[in-house]
């Protein structure tokens, strides 16, 4: 089995006849994804790479029963291609784009709260279910189909955990990067109830970072409700207090909560083993599968 993403995912591209929807279309149905249409307002009729173009996310939902929506639309207008997908509406958003105004996501974050849909993002490379579907950038050729969930909020760490996980023949149910923003639609919590309710999911990795307190919340998560192991990574474990690196979510504010090692801690106290690197993860993950 898998999460978010399987054989019945339909997918519509936001942005589709911009140069970055355009790629990733292509690769995404290069990969077997189900893309069956693209949305751009004022650009329906059109046709790219053999997806028929649609005005709006619910005219594509409608002609075409796509049921996830992935998001490649600049900054300035990605909330309300959010809100668009939201109203359509489809199951799944995976919002790829980064530098989303933190005001325009909390107005997304409070309609997400009126619906069943799951929004993953923003700032994320996406959603895959190795062998079936990727909605976003990841890059397919490093998963494989196997039992180990992965949530991570950075996109390089994903990469690194999963080709060590591969190397070692440790294939993925669904890797899910949820993003580095302050303000996400899917947190670590989200992710792990549902690798929790997942019968395949024999083991989870989750890699956090430093800057707000979703692990420590995870951890909290995970000691009172999880029977599947998790191993955690962390990443930042040198930066100095308020400088901020890399997200826009990744910076500690001086207060004790949200460093590297009060993010360690919070796991192995839940009896979450924490790897020093990428590699030790996946030593991890071979002791327990």
């Amino acid at each position: 089995m898998s999460v978010l993403v399987d054989e019945e995912t339909r997918v519509v591209v936001q942005g589709i006849t911009g140069g970055e929807g355009k790629f990733h279309t292509e690769q995404m149905l290069d990969y077997g994804t189900n893309v069956v249409a693209g949305a751009v307002p004022g650009k329906g009729g059109q046709n790219v790479a053999g997806v028929p173009v649609y005005d709006t996310v619910g005219e594509a939902a409608r002609e075409e029963n796509a049921n996830a929506a992935v998001v490649f639309v600049p900054p300035a207008f990605a909330a309300d291609a959010c809100f668009e997908a939201l109203d359509a509406p489809v199951d799944l958003v995976v919002a790829i784009t980064e530098g989303i105004p933190t005001q325009d996501m909390s107005r997304v974050y409070r309609k997400l709260q009126e619906t069943d849909t799951h929004l993953v993002g923003p700032n994320c490379p996406g959603v895959i279910t190795p062998g079936v579907a990727k909605l976003g950038i990841l890059p397919g050729n490093i998963f494989s189909s196997g039992n180990v969930g992965l949530v991570s909020r950075s996109g390089t760490l994903t990469y690194q955990v999963v080709d060590n996980l591969t190397e070692r023949g440790l294939g993925q149910t669904t890797a899910i990067g949820i993003g580095g923003d302050p303000i996400i639609g899917t947190d670590f919590v989200d992710t792990l109830e549902l690798f929790e309710a997942d019968p395949d999911t024999h083991a989870i990795v989750m890699c956090g970072e430093i800057g707000g307190e979703d692990e420590e919340e995870a951890a909290r998560y995970i000691g009172q409700n999880m029977d599947t192991p998790v191993v955690g990574f962390i990443a930042g474990r040198t930066a100095p207090p308020g400088k901020r690196m890399g997200h826009a979510g990744a910076i500690v504010s001086g207060s004790g909560t949200g460093t590297a090692q009060s993010k360690i801690d919070a796991l192995e106290n839940a009896g979450t083993p924490v790897g020093d690197t990428p590699e030790e993860v996946a030593d991890h993950i071979a002791d327990i599968v």
